[in-house]
């Protein structure tokens, strides 16, 4: 029986992982002050705020990009560094609840906005960038327990030395068949 959980991970680990990378260079948070009676706002971005949260989220996208290509063990390794990756990306975001909060209100201050600063506000970015790293360790955790069935590249793919090594194994059925089309007799 064919594991069908490989599609639905994949999709979702790449989109939340991409997800996550693109709200980590949003505005997190956004404050509004008054100069002199001109009002002033400011942002700060997550790559401000939590710079790891996007090194981390790269990370991750990458970790999906290896699991394409890979087999066997190694692709479990990359799974589990993957969600280690999308784990610090969540704790990143859940840290940086009240600083982003706050390095909006010291943004609005250093804009000129004196006495009257309201309250900052965490934007949708913050909470996309949340979600994005929960739905990549989700689908990365899935990658690593499941991953055995999942369907590999061809060999074709694979370094010269190692396909020299299948070349000098017994030709299967097909390459005797491929021969014969090819005007060369397998038998020899």
């Amino acid at each position: 029986m064919r594991d069908r959980s490989f599609g639905p991970a994949v999709l979702l680990g790449l989109g939340g992982a991409v997800l996550a990378a693109v709200a980590s260079g949003r505005d997190w948070a956004s404050a509004r002050g008054d100069a002199a009676g001109v009002e002033v706002s400011a942002a700060v971005a997550g790559s401000d705020t939590a710079p790891l949260a996007l090194a981390l989220s790269l990370v991750a996208l990458a970790a999906w990009g290896a699991l394409l290509v890979l087999r066997g063990r190694v692709r479990r390794v990359v799974a589990g560094l993957g969600a280690l990756a999308a784990a610090g990306v969540l704790a990143a975001v859940v840290e940086r609840f009240d600083g982003a909060q706050d390095d909006a209100l010291e943004a609005v201050r250093a804009a000129g906005a004196t006495g009257d600063v309201t309250g900052a506000s965490l934007t949708g970015w913050y909470w996309a960038a949340g979600l994005g790293a929960l739905l990549t360790l989700a689908a990365l955790v899935v990658a690593g327990v499941r991953s055995p069935g999942w369907p590999a590249m061809g060999s074709r793919y694979d370094a010269p030395a190692a396909r020299r090594e299948q070349q000098t194994a017994e030709p299967s059925e097909q390459d005797l068949w491929r021969a014969l089309d090819e005007g060369h007799d397998p038998t020899t």
